[in-house]
């Protein structure tokens, strides 16, 4: 079995360490935990050694569930680790310590421990950033860890924690079929993996048979399931001014999300449960800090080089979702927008699904744009993307020569319109840098 190659993105000394660890790619598929669970206690078990864990699996909404729960508890004055992945523009951004991001020397540090105690043993560049996830977090004091699983839950290098605090599952559509399965329930069992023996798991609205696999895998491990509708409750206030959250702990007045989107009040709703479901005490003041959760690449307003590129007026957006769910999701961000037309410009991995992501968004496209940058990683070609659109879409081919078209034709008396840059993780780093994007 052949090593996944890295993308661009993966550059400085702790990218030439993580190329040097590629070249050790098992030759042989093993779906079990053996290789990292070896090396954790090469390097003296440091996922055993976190302040309290959350583990966070789902589809599509990890991300921002992650952000959202972070916000809060750093309203409340903790201090927060988180990790999550891909990164768009550099490593660090795996890693967020104590409330910070990664310094690449200290990361590059641990990275040549863990090549040195590794000691050639076949391993995936995904074990070893979990790996490092866990030493840089075992060594510094925090008050939580938000663990985002990388791909599926039951064989994901995250699911080596044993105990954590409280797990969460996001909303589940088809995605990763290749490896996950080719139906929503076999999906779902892959995500109810992370399902530890009497740790509780929160849960959104799920389609019915997500929610069957869901709650027979919490009664065989007695886990307390939280989910929406049961469990715990949230709906806008009357006013649209912000949120309503119930459950058994009682009554929340809450902010709007932060995020963008009506898709992020469900995002809400379960950090909001996950916290709780924790046990861990939060002051009321707390959840004040759903309003401050930012996230990039999901539905983020550009504001930089690329977006000068458009006419005064004009708004630039970016969301990096992939998949039928989350074309499912943008499509509702646009019925939302009726005040002013939506172009897109769409890239998207060569592995994804673009007929089932490009179907709900055609019909509310004013136009439809596709690209293919040559830095985007397994970039899926411009051709096939035109064809999976039936032919409707048209030629980028990059961002700024789709950007610079729309601009081209719009007409003083054109109205100002809306662009959303989407389809791709991979094509939203890109897009990033191109705009002057930095972490933080």
């Amino acid at each position: 079995m052949s090593a996944p190659t890295l993308g661009p993105e993966f550059v400085g000394r702790a990218g030439q360490i993580l190329e040097r660890l590629n070249r050790l790619y098992p030759a042989l598929i093993d779906l079990s935990l053996t290789r990292l669970e070896t090396l954790l206690a090469r390097l003296g078990h440091p996922e055993r050694h976190l302040p309290p864990v959350v583990h966070v699996a789902g589809t599509n909404g990890k991300g921002s569930t992650c952000a959202l729960m972070r916000a809060v508890a750093e309203a409340a004055g903790w201090r927060v680790h988180v990790l999550t992945s891909p990164h768009l523009v550099h490593v660090t951004e795996r890693f967020r310590i104590a409330g910070e991001l990664v310094g690449e020397s200290e990361l590059t540090a641990v990275l040549e421990e863990i090549e040195r105690v590794n000691a050639g043993a076949p391993i995936t560049v995904f074990e070893v950033l979990t790996a490092a996830g866990f030493v840089l977090c075992a060594r510094h004091p925090a008050d939580l860890t938000i663990v985002e699983v990388g791909l599926g839950g039951r064989h994901d290098a995250t699911n080596v924690l044993q105990r954590p605090a409280a797990c969460a599952i996001t909303a589940i559509s088809m995605d990763h079929e290749a490896f996950l399965g080719n139906t929503l329930a076999a999906i779902a069992g892959e995500k109810a993996g992370i399902i530890k023996p009497d740790v509780p798991v929160t849960t959104g609205r799920q389609p019915a048979e997500v929610m069957e696999v869901l709650e027979r895998t919490a009664r065989e491990n007695t886990a307390p399931l939280w989910r929406r509708d049961h469990e715990w409750f949230i709906a806008p206030t009357p006013d649209g001014a912000g949120l309503h959250y119930r459950d058994t702990h009682g009554t929340l007045e809450l902010p709007l999300p932060g995020l963008g989107g009506a898709h992020q009040i469900d995002n809400a709703g379960l950090a909001v449960a996950t916290l709780r479901a924790t046990g861990l005490p939060l002051p009321p003041a707390a959840w004040s800090g759903i309003a401050r959760a930012d996230w990039p690449a999901r539905m983020q307003r550009l504001t930089g080089h690329l977006a000068a590129l458009l006419p005064e007026g004009w708004e630039l957006w970016l969301d990096g979702g992939h998949n039928p769910g989350a074309g499912e999701v943008l499509a509702r961000v646009m019925d939302a927008w009726p005040d002013r037309p939506t172009h897109l410009v769409i890239g998207m991995k060569q592995t994804k699904d673009a007929t089932g992501f490009l179907a709900p968004l055609m019909p509310r496209a004013a136009s439809v744009q596709a690209v293919a940058e040559e830095s985007q990683h397994l970039a899926q070609p411009v051709a096939d993307i035109i064809a999976a659109s039936g032919g409707k879409a048209t030629a980028g081919p990059t961002l700024r020569a789709a950007l610079a078209h729309l601009a081209a034709g719009a007409q003083p008396t054109t109205p100002p319109a809306r662009v959303i840059i989407c389809g791709s993780l991979y094509l939203a780093g890109v897009a990033l840098q191109l705009d002057g994007w930095q972490a933080s």
